[in-house]
């Protein structure tokens, strides 16, 4: 950072140990001094129609992706503001800043006049500190506010040490220049990024292209094929049959079991919360009482098996399933199922097949939506897939396996390369509002 740009050419302390040093004609602000107020929200009884429905803005934590915000899911009602004097409506140009749990330190500036939730801590604009430059100081600085929080699992801030954060920023125009100088940098490095993802989505995409392909039309291209007799598979090698799910085993749905079944420690229980696309998510774990582990062995996944979610069983990725590869004992629970190994057919192949686009259309369609999304353990078990004979099934098990690591290489690589950029992006912010950089010579490129 430094090689690109000159620093300043006088010091001070700050005051504050992880700003250290700034500019010798800089200011440190309080928070609570250089804005009109510091506030908050709440949240309106949710089964009063009097309160929602209505024309003003109401932001919550979700809301705050380091954006304008100009519209939001719900709205409030002038009933709303009346009734419930701590729903202040905050003038266009506020920055608002989440103070709860995973959202904790996430940013947006309002678009519009808004009120917010009681996790938005909300700063409006200042006659001394321009509230972009605000924005891009607690963007950079939101490690430090994080280790402000207290609580055990969720971290949390309150209103009082927002307050009380210290700002370093200079005078009111050379902030606009800094502002300036960000916005023009930073969309730079995001236009980057944005490739990279797009390539991310590219390799994807061509991944999913190539199971697909292996799992429905085989590797030897001049194989002779035939109608499948499956709309979403089309034609199949010749030799490979269309079997159906169910031809290698039932789909075991988990058991009901009830919230105070449930305990600290013990059997770990397989819920919805945990089967996503291709892998497990332990972070929401529950456990059973060890005796479950006899009462109910029927809900006893062996390894290998291939465990689906049965209701909202899809996401952006694809269906969610998982193969089951722990090398401990777990139970299933409802809305989970699994189908057991089986030495018909190689599990592995079975594995790509779920991840195939004609797997996909067919569980697809046999879900049934009434309130949420849900399949039957008969609408898995009666889906059809084009099938090689064991010998071809390890053969393309491992041609797949052996492209899936190529694919999986040069996706770390890439999204090495957008980690880089972004902690870059971060560290330029940074330097930038606690003057470490120069830029008041800066000059914005002309364009072509």
């Amino acid at each position: 950072m430094a090689g690109k740009y000159q620093a300043y050419p006088e010091y001070k302390d700050s005051g504050v140990e992880w700003i250290g040093e700034i500019p010798s004609d800089w200011d440190m602000w309080k928070i609570a001094h250089a804005c009109p107020y510091i506030a908050s929200g709440t949240t309106p009884t949710s089964d009063s129609d009097k309160y929602y429905g209505g024309e003003y803005l109401w932001v919550t934590t979700g809301e705050l992706r380091e954006n304008i915000i100009f519209d939001t899911q719900k709205k409030v009602t002038g009933k709303a503001l009346v009734d419930m004097p701590t729903l202040r409506l905050h003038p266009k140009g506020s920055v608002s800043i989440a103070m709860y749990g995973a959202t904790i330190g996430r940013l947006g500036i309002f678009g519009k006049e808004a009120t917010t939730n009681q996790a938005c801590c909300v700063m409006p604009p200042s006659k001394v500190l321009h509230n972009k430059y605000l924005f891009y100081w607690l963007y950079a600085t939101r490690n430090e506010i994080i280790n402000l929080s207290s609580g055990g699992g969720q971290p949390n801030v309150n209103q009082e040490k927002i307050a009380s954060l210290k700002i370093s920023a200079p005078h009111y125009e050379l902030q606009i220049k800094i502002v300036n100088f960000l916005d023009h940098e930073t969309a730079k490095i995001d236009t980057l990024i944005e490739k990279q993802q797009q390539l991310i989505q590219l390799l994807k995409e061509k991944r999913q292209a190539v199971i697909s392909h292996a799992v429905t039309k085989g590797l030897n291209p001049d194989v002779p094929m035939r109608d499948s007799g499956v709309e979403w598979l089309g034609e199949v090698p010749a030799h490979w049959e269309v079997k159906r799910i169910k031809h290698f085993g039932k789909i075991i749905g988990g058991y009901a079991f009830k919230s105070n079944d449930f305990c600290d420690s013990g059997i770990k229980a397989i819920k919805i919360s945990n089967v996503s696309h291709l892998f497990f998510e332990w972070s929401d774990s529950s456990f059973l009482p060890e005796n479950f582990l006899f009462e109910k062995r029927e809900y006893v996944p062996p390894k290998d098996s291939l465990i689906f979610a049965m209701t909202r069983p899809i996401i952006s990725g694809g269906v969610k399933v998982a193969k089951f590869d722990l090398d401990e004992e777990c139970l299933v629970n409802q809305r989970v199922g699994f189908l057991k190994p089986s030495h018909k057919i190689n599990q592995d192949y079975l594995m790509y097949v779920a991840q195939s686009n004609s797997f996909f259309c067919a569980f697809d369609n046999n879900i049934t939506a009434t309130n949420q999304p849900n399949i039957s353990s008969e609408g898995i078990e009666d889906i059809r897939f084009s099938c090689p004979n064991l010998s071809e099934q390890a053969e393309i098990v491992g041609y797949i396996s052996a492209i899936s690591k190529l694919f999986e290489n040069t996706l770390n690589k890439v999204n090495e390369q957008i980690e880089l950029m972004q902690e870059r992006r971060t560290a330029l912010i940074s330097a930038a509002v606690t003057g470490k950089i120069d830029v008041r010579n800066w000059v914005a490129p002309a364009h072509p």
